[in-house]
C-alpha cells in the first residue's frame, strides 16, 4: 500500500485539495493521512479541522503551531513551531509521497521535510507570481525549488518553473483542483438550505447578496481594517447583501475582524459574517452570488467557472493571468463604487456569460489522482540537475 502524507493548516489550501483527497482517500492501494496544524486548529477562525472531521479522512496528527497574534514575527514562529513538532513524526511515518499546496509558510516546512529526509514530495500550484511583492510569492518559488513534482495549473507557471531551472520532466500541468465541485456540484444543498443552515437570516430577503472576502497583505498591513471598511461602506450606500468570510492569519487581520464584526453588529440585515463554511454550503452560496469583492484567490480562480463578476480591491492577485470577468480597482471608495456600478451592468453581465476560466475544466483532481498512481517519485527525489544546462 502507498503511504502518502498531506500537509493542511488552513482552510483555503484544505478546500483547494479536498477533491484530490476523496479520490486518494478511497483508493484501496492508497493510505493517505493528514497532517493537521495551523488555523484548522484555532477557535478564532472557526476550527475548521471539524470540516476535516466530517469529511472522514485520516489524520496522522495534529500540531497546534498557530500564533494567534497580528505581528510580522507570528507567521515565522509558527512555521517553526511546526517544523520542530513534525520532524520526527513524518520521519517515523515515511510517507512515499508528501503533498502540499499553494505559497504559505507551511508549505516551505513540507519542502524542507521531504528535501531532508529523502522523501518525495509534490507542490501543488506551483509556477503562479502574483506582482504585489508579498512574502508568500517568494515563498511559493522556494518551495519549487525544494520540491520534487510541480503540479500547475497553467503552460505559463510550467514556463517559469522552467526559467527557474526545473526541468521539464518534473512539471505537470493539471488546472486547478478548486475548479472540480464546481463543474460537478454532486451533494450541493439548496441555496434555502445554507442560508437557513448557517445564518440566521430571513431566507426571502437574502436572494440577491454579494460575497466578501478581503485579507491583509505584508506591505499594506496598517492600511488593512481601513480598506475593508471602504469596501463595507460602498456596500451599505447600494444598499447590497452581503456575506463576509473571514481573513487568513496573516499581520493586519485583526484590524479587518474588527472592522466585519462592526459592521455586522450595526447592520445585522446588511451584512453576514462566517468563520468557516464547508465546502459544499460555499459552492451554494458562490453560485448564487451577485458577485464577489475583496482580493481573495476564489475570485481569480473559480469565479470564472460559474460566471460572475469578480471585484478585486487593492494589490493582491495583481499579476496572475484572470478571466474577463475580473475587474482590478484601486482602493478607494470613487474607484470601488465605478467597480460596482460596472459589475451589476447588463452590459458587463452579456461581456462575461460566454467566459472560459482560463484555469480548467473541471477535472484537474482526476488528472492529478492518475499522475500521482503512476509517477516514479523515487527517481525524482535527488535535483541533480545543472540549471546552466538545462
Amino acid at each position: 500500500m502507498k503511504k502518502i502524507l498531506a500537509i493542511t493548516t488552513i482552510r483555503s489550501d484544505y478546500d483547494l485539495m479536498s477533491g484530490l483527497y476523496r479520490l486518494l482517500h478511497n483508493d484501496e492501494s492508497i493510505e493517505l493521512k493528514l497532517l493537521v496544524g495551523g488555523a484548522h486548529l484555532s477557535e478564532t477562525y472557526g476550527l475548521s479541522v471539524n470540516l476535516i472531521e466530517k469529511d472522514g479522512f485520516e489524520e496522522l496528527i495534529r500540531l497546534e503551531t498557530l500564533i494567534d497574534s497580528n505581528s510580522r514575527s507570528a507567521r515565522l514562529k509558527a512555521a517553526s513551531l511546526l517544523l520542530q513538532n513534525s520532524i520526527d513524526i513524518v520521519a517515523g511515518y515515511n510517507p512515499e509521497l508528501i503533498i502540499y499546496a499553494g505559497d504559505r509558510e507551511d508549505v516551505l516546512v513540507g519542502a524542507m521535510l521531504g528535501g531532508y529526509l529523502k522523501i518525495p514530495t509534490a507542490h501543488f500550484f506551483a509556477g503562479d507570481h502574483v506582482s504585489d511583492g508579498h512574502i508568500d510569492n517568494s515563498v511559493r518559488h522556494a518551495v519549487s525549488k525544494l520540491s520534487s513534482v510541480h503540479f500547475v495549473c497553467l503552460d505559463e507557471h510550467r514556463q517559469r518553473l522552467i526559467k527557474m531551472g526545473e526541468s521539464q520532466e518534473r512539471i505537470f500541468v493539471i488546472g486547478s483542483p478548486a475548479l472540480d465541485r464546481f463543474l460537478n456540484p454532486e451533494g450541493l444543498a439548496g441555496i434555502d438550505q445554507v442560508l437557513n443552515d448557517n445564518f440566521k437570516v430571513e431566507i426571502n430577503k437574502w436572494q440577491d447578496y454579494a460575497i466578501m472576502i478581503f485579507h491583509p497583505i505584508l506591505s499594506e498591513e496598517a492600511m488593512g481594517g481601513k480598506n475593508a471598511q471602504q469596501i463595507l461602506e460602498c456596500l451599505k450606500d447600494k444598499d447590497i447583501k452581503t456575506f463576509i468570510g473571514y481573513p487568513n492569519t496573516d499581520p493586519g487581520n485583526k484590524d479587518i475582524i474588527n472592522v466585519y464584526k462592526q459592521f455586522f453588529s450595526n447592520y445585522p440585515k446588511m451584512f453576514q459574517l462566517y468563520k468557516n463554511l464547508d465546502r459544499e454550503s460555499f459552492v451554494s452560496l458562490f453560485k448564487h452570488a451577485r458577485f464577489i469583492i475583496g482580493n481573495s484567490s476564489s475570485g481569480i480562480l473559480e469565479a470564472a467557472t460559474i460566471k460572475i463578476p469578480a471585484i478585486n480591491v487593492g494589490n493582491r492577485q495583481k499579476g496572475r493571468i484572470v478571466g474577463a470577468n475580473v475587474i482590478f480597482v484601486e482602493q478607494n471608495k470613487d474607484s470601488i463604487n465605478q467597480a460596482i456600478d460596472n459589475a451589476l451592468s447588463d452590459e458587463f453581465k452579456k461581456k462575461i456569460s460566454g467566459i472560459k476560466n482560463p484555469y480548467g475544466e473541471g477535472d484537474s483532481c482526476k488528472i492529478a489522482y492518475d499522475l500521482i498512481k503512476n509517477i516514479d517519485f523515487d527517481k525524482f527525489v535527488l535535483k541533480k540537475e545543472d540549471p546552466l544546462k538545462l
